[in-house]
């Protein structure tokens, strides 16, 4: 069995990559391109409101330097989340690139469109037969959530990719994707060992961010051969080592040795990684077991109002001292002051104490000689959102505490306006799997000839 060569340009489409790393990788003759273009990593705002989490700009160019050299090689591109979640409204901005590319560079190619997202009604009825279940600490969806939900995608796996790929396609765009199986699909509908496929994807989905020094913005290219696979970094300036490869395999898991996916997981307790050179990484011992019901995971999301936020920051260490205090009165006298006669969420996110962790952070006191504050609202519509931020911001600002000493004001602002208008805010409202015993059956590939 060859060596099958693949090459992952960026961990995100968009993101972008060095032209002479990714030309550089195109002389090496892979016989895959694949790249992942998204997920719900960015929070539930970008698959409830269909807005695209990448850049147009960004987006058009990677796409063009990809599909040209697929054009070149004559081997086939596979993009899994396009758009970002994989809404069919993020991937039709995606596919019209696709088609104004095709025509200013005159290319051809046979492209296939695997949509992920659901009809609501399916997903209710599916519910209802106990075809849904709960995924991890995510509460088990109703036919509330379902329903309110503005988009549903689920993760799709290996199986629309090798249908559209047996049927001709050169191009494979896939709505919400496993971001292992873009890479993965092409090996296994080759015969190479399907949990080496998996776990080679799950290395190359997020470019080199496995080698060191790491970036997601660069390219990586994969070896898959009949009992291992390597991956070895293309630009000079970065390398692979075990380290380095068996970390990254670590990623975004919460167990160290299982990695779940459609239809199965990756058992990777017997995995070795081994230095083949001082910048290539051999990999060998990845493991599949299938799931007895296969499954897809869905996710949903639902617009829960609209927020206004205002950053704010103060340096006066009395005021500092007695924070939590000033904050949690703050939000009392806000309520009072308002009569509010709707729901709303008042929260300060205080960075230089426990901004960035929240209620986890082990450190409770404050050693910065200043902090930065975040109000931040969320309420019915954006009216009700401006009116409590308001409140809040002008209640700190001149709020007066024990040991005060100047009147003027207790928060200094970067930004004139104060208060910030961000608009709809949107929760996941759907994370659960949907068993299956034909998954094949759940998405269906599209076809259309480009630039003929």
């Amino acid at each position: 069995m060859k060596e099958l060569k693949i090459l992952s340009p960026s961990g995100i489409v968009g993101y972008g990559f060095p032209e002479d790393s990714f030309w550089a990788g195109v002389a090496l003759k892979p016989d895959l391109i694949a790249c992942d273009a998204g997920s719900t990593d960015p929070g539930p705002y970008y698959l409830g409101s269909g807005v695209p989490f990448t850049n147009a700009t960004a987006v058009k160019r990677d796409l063009k330097l990809m599909l040209k050299a697929a054009c070149q090689l004559n081997i086939p591109l596979v993009i899994g989340s396009m758009g970002s979640s994989g809404t069919d409204v993020q991937m039709a901005r995606e596919l019209a690139t696709i088609r104004e590319i095709a025509k200013e560079e005159n290319l051809s190619f046979k492209m296939a469109v695997v949509s992920s997202e659901f009809e609501k009604q399916t997903l209710v009825e599916a519910l209802q037969d106990g075809k849904i279940e709960k995924l991890g600490p995510a509460p088990m969806p109703t036919e509330a959530d379902i329903l309110e939900s503005t988009h549903i995608v689920a993760q799709m796996g290996i199986e629309p990719i090798i249908k559209a790929l047996d049927d001709g396609a050169q191009v494979v765009i896939c709505g919400r994707c496993y971001d292992p199986a873009a890479f993965a699909a092409p090996a296994i509908r080759l015969g190479y060992d399907k949990a080496l496929s998996l776990h080679l994807g799950k290395i190359l989905e997020c470019a080199a961010i496995c080698a060191t020094p790491g970036s997601a913005s660069d390219c990586i290219m994969g070896y898959l051969g009949e009992d291992y696979f390597c991956v070895e970094p293309v630009s000079p300036e970065r390398k692979c080592t075990p380290t380095s490869v068996s970390a990254h395999t670590l990623y975004e898991k919460s167990n160290p040795y299982i990695l779940p996916g459609p239809g199965g997981h990756l058992d990777l307790s017997d995995c070795v990684f081994t230095a083949d050179s001082d910048r290539r990484v051999r990999v060998t011992g990845s493991r599949f077991v299938p799931e007895a019901v296969p499954s897809v995971k869905l996710e949903g999301a639902k617009e829960a109002g609209c927020r206004t936020l205002s950053i704010c920051g103060n340096r006066d260490p009395i005021f500092i001292s007695q924070l939590d205090d000033i904050l949690e009165n703050v939000k009392k006298r806000t309520a009072d002051n308002l009569s509010a006669d709707f729901d709303y969420r008042l929260d300060f996110i205080v960075y230089g104490k426990n901004g960035v962790m929240g209620a986890l952070e082990p450190q409770t006191e404050v050693t910065s000689h200043e902090v930065g504050i975040v109000i931040d609202v969320v309420a019915p519509t954006q009216e009700h959102a401006n009116a409590v931020c308001a409140v809040a911001r002008s209640t700190m600002l001149h709020y007066g505490y024990p040991g005060r000493i100047a009147t003027a004001g207790n928060l200094a602002f970067p930004f004139s306006p104060s208060d910030i208008k961000v608009g709809p805010v949107y929760v996941f409202s759907v994370y659960a799997l949907l068993r299956t015993e034909h998954p094949e059956t759940l998405f269906t590939p599209v076809y259309e000839e480009v630039g003929k």
